[in-house]
């Protein structure tokens, strides 16, 4: 079994070599010589997007066995993206991801390990806001990510913890079903989202992180850019993923809505047997229904664009199955 630790890194030259050096440390972690023992092969990947600095040079200096690197700087949903591919190029079993400014302890990565490697779990990613607190986050980033979590957890009725975490692992199956739609912001969301959405097994494990207080923000330099690209994603992707639930619920809430309002109009008319006192609760029950149906309607057209990229999904894993065949 092969193991692929990659590194996404953007001007990250005062930290690259210590992350590095950190990572082949636990390397001799005893797990390796107990459960990790079927790990045969543990690499290191560094995916440079972009770098300005000498990232990729220190990198390199410092043991990273696969380099990917390219310009400019394309964001973190794109640097995902090309080390999947590389790590199904290189014929990794499991691709831990974790990120290159040393915030999170390599230590940790046998517990993602674990669930992979006893064949329960796709994919274990870290949880910065359960057991374990993450230590100096801002309080609006945690209130904001907890939100999405539940937001997120009630369309695909399934609990989930937290959907920003870059520190996760994933084995072979899942790089080769997971397909990104959006490469310009982050892939932390619409990863868990899809998934969820093809039936994948994932567990949420307690991870300690520092955020250290002079850290620059790599993504988005304002936290309210980034909530309205994260938002913007997680709804693309509940969309996609759960499509009569999402066009669906506020439809029916509409229609059952207009129906209570209706029910209304008749209540007062048969006391009165007057219209025109009561004409409001028409006008609002008839525009709640025509809303809503229009709603139920595009719930109709969804699943079925749905079930089409279902085809076409599968096709695209059978093809990348056979592309990257060890």
């Amino acid at each position: 079994m092969k193991l692929i630790v990659n590194l996404p890194a953007f001007n990250e030259e005062k930290k690259i070599g210590e992350t590095i050096a950190r990572i082949k440390a636990s390397f001799k972690d005893d797990f390796y010589s107990q459960e990790g023992s079927v790990i045969k092969e543990k690499v290191i990947q560094l995916v440079d997007d972009g770098s300005t600095d000498q990232t990729l040079e220190r990198a390199r200096r410092a043991g990273a066995d696969i380099a990917v690197s390219y310009k400019p700087n394309r964001r973190l949903a794109y640097a995902f993206k090309r080390a999947v591919e590389s790590a199904l190029e290189n014929h990794a079993d499991i691709m831990v991801n974790i990120d290159a400014d040393g915030q999170f302890d390599p230590r940790d990565i046998p517990k993602l390990l674990k669930p992979i490697i006893g064949g329960n779990i796709d994919m274990a990613i870290g949880n910065r806001f359960g057991k374990i607190r993450a230590k100096n986050i801002p309080w609006i980033r945690m209130f904001l990510n907890r939100l999405a979590a539940s937001m997120v957890g009630f369309f695909l009725n399934c609990k989930t913890e937290d959907l920003t975490c870059g520190f996760r692992a994933h084995n072979r199956e899942t790089l080769l079903r997971l397909n990104l739609s959006n490469e310009t912001f982050t892939y932390t969301q619409e990863t868990i989202i899809d998934a969820i959405g093809k039936g994948l097994k994932l567990q949420w494990i307690p991870m300690e992180v520092t955020y250290f207080a002079d850290r620059e923000p790599k993504i988005t330099k304002s936290v309210w850019k980034f909530v309205n690209n994260g938002f913007k994603i997680i709804i693309k992707a509940v969309r996609d993923v759960r499509p009569l639930k999402f066009f669906g619920s506020p439809g029916i809430f509409m229609v059952s809505a207009a129906f209570i309002v209706f029910a209304v109009f008749l209540f007062h008319y048969f006391q009165t047997f007057q219209i025109t006192p009561y004409r409001n609760f028409i006008f609002l029950a008839f525009f709640l229904f025509v809303v809503g149906l229009q709603f139920l309607v595009l719930a109709l057209i969804a699943d079925m664009i749905k079930s089409n990229r279902k085809l076409t999904e599968d096709q695209m894993y059978l093809m990348k199955k056979e592309k990257y065949r060890k």
